[in-house]
């Protein structure tokens, strides 16, 4: 029987070896991957990010994506010093002639009825009519005002006050309990006492972005950083459109990783350390640290020779987190919408898996033998 296995043996392993070359497995072998550089004309370009490297791949173009998201640098004070629509004006006209149109036989002092700022940004006066004011600081106005009642009366003098007004509104059209038109109760109304007021951002958002229009132009920040920023809930303005949405910017995760899976970005910007947290790290017993690949398209116009640019469309970044200057490049290579990043597998783990399966057989062999 010893010789039989010592005759059984040796076809067994070849076999096996055989069959290895073949085993199922996760992913890829990075030398697979990039084979196809090796040929007269390759299809894509390998870049190699490392701590010389990675401040200008920083300054190739950025795909997918415009790169940073638009908010306001800074928020304005309100304009309470110039009339707006909606603002309620009251007047006072002095005179001192007798059988003023305007003022009684007994006073001097005259107070019309409140007027509020219409639509076209006019109030109405008596024997006058319409006269536009809006846009003008208070003193302005009442110049103007005054000019256009000197015409009936020319001794009047007119008080003015102002009040800005209440009816003003925003649409809350999107990504919260109860979406609809909201009056501002002030000009210091900021976008958070808003959301709050159509009840708060929609929990099932996944990394909700808040969205506002304003004179056709629009302005994106993430709730999280909107939240957590003082200085970024900004004041809101009568027209303004809010709506909250979620942020649908994507990579892909393949290989040897913790999940295989469309992911989408957690923060404004997300480095291929982050990205390789997110995706929860990699296999310990699969994953080729020295073979992280970063695959990513470009358009054409793009393209630049040397290093200040890509020199094909299609780019695959690699990454080694053997060494200290991969990881640090880790840390500041951003990851692009559109990415895929993949994890290739260790070429130990193959062979670990061929030697498992050998040791089975021969475990068998010696069962048989035993018998």
């Amino acid at each position: 029987m010893s010789i039989l296995r010592r005759k059984a043996l040796p076809l067994l392993a070849s076999i096996l070896l055989l069959a290895g070359c073949s085993l199922p497995r996760g992913a890829a072998l990075q030398s697979e991957v990039l084979s196809q550089q090796n040929r007269a004309e390759p299809d894509f370009q390998v870049v190699q990010v490392s701590r010389d490297t990675v401040a200008q791949l920083a300054e190739w173009p950025v795909t997918g994506w415009s790169g940073e998201y638009r908010w306001f640098a800074r928020d304005r004070a309100p304009d309470s010093n110039l009339i707006q629509t909606g603002d309620r004006i009251t007047m006072v006209v002095w005179e001192s002639q007798e059988n003023s149109l305007l003022n009684g036989i007994e006073s001097k002092a005259t107070d019309l009825p409140p007027m509020s700022v219409s639509s076209s940004g006019e109030v109405f006066v008596p024997y006058v009519g319409s006269v536009a004011i809006r846009g003008m600081g208070k003193e302005e106005a009442r110049q103007k005002l005054q000019a256009r009642i000197e015409e009936i009366s020319p001794s009047a003098q007119v008080q003015l006050s102002v009040e800005p007004g209440r009816n003003n509104s925003v649409d809350v059209v999107s990504g919260v309990g109860a979406p609809g038109r909201y009056p501002l109760e002030s000009r210091d109304t900021r976008i958070l006492s808003v959301i709050a007021q159509a009840g708060g951002i929609n929990e099932a958002l996944r990394n909700p972005l808040v969205r506002l229009q304003r004179n056709g132009k629009g302005y994106d920040i993430l709730a999280d950083e909107l939240l957590e920023s003082p200085a970024r809930n900004v004041r809101v303005r009568g027209g303004d459109q809010i709506s909250v949405v979620e942020d649908d910017r994507s990579f892909n995760v393949l290989g040897a990783a913790g999940s295989q899976q469309v992911m989408y970005f957690e923060d404004e910007h997300m480095s291929a350390m982050q990205a390789l947290s997110a995706m929860g790290g990699l296999q310990a017993s699969r994953a080729d640290p020295k073979g992280i690949l970063v695959l990513r398209d470009y358009d054409a116009g793009a393209l630049k020779p040397g290093m200040a640019g890509p020199d094909m469309r299609q780019v695959v970044f690699t990454f080694d987190l053997t060494t200290a200057g991969g990881l640090f490049a880790a840390r500041q290579f951003q990851i692009n919408p559109g990415d895929t990043l993949l994890a290739t597998e260790s070429p130990v783990a193959k062979a670990r898996t061929i030697l498992g399966l050998l040791g089975t057989v021969v475990g068998v062999s010696n069962s048989a033998n035993d018998l």
